[in-house]
């Protein structure tokens, strides 16, 4: 399963990475990066139809917010899902991304435990 993640903090590219190394190595998870809302869009114009299945998505970022690029990829792509992370776990963004469609929302620093069982959630219900 091909997740996407956006950030624009690089450091978060090596921290998944290391993260997921398990995942990576048996071929269950492959992780592909995004540091702006338009290079995540760009990166799922490139396969018709997109080959991500999931997206991680920042919600400040500068230019595009993550908040912006869910509602555009809700309407280009609604079958891929999305979440959402903040540093900042206020009530307004939660309630914007739920509202916008997001899967599910973080808070940093994110708890990888939970994100790996969305993300199994997400693996066996696309067997089904």
């Amino acid at each position: 399963m091909k997740l996407l993640v956006v950030d624009d903090e690089r450091d978060v590219e090596m921290l998944f990475l290391q993260k997921f190394r398990k995942e990576i190595r048996d071929g269950s998870v492959e992780l592909v990066f995004a540091f702006s809302g338009q290079e995540a869009l760009n990166l799922l114009d490139s396969t018709d139809p997109p080959d991500v299945v999931y997206v991680f998505s920042d919600i400040n970022m500068p230019g595009m917010s993550g908040l912006e690029l869910l509602s555009k990829i809700k309407k280009n792509y609604p079958l891929i899902k999305v979440s959402m992370i903040s540093a900042y776990g206020d009530n307004d963004n939660y309630q914007k991304a739920i509202e916008s469609g997001a899967k599910e929302f973080f808070t940093k620093p994110i708890d990888f435990n939970s994100l790996k069982e969305e993300i199994t959630g997400i693996i066996k219900s696309s067997q089904e």
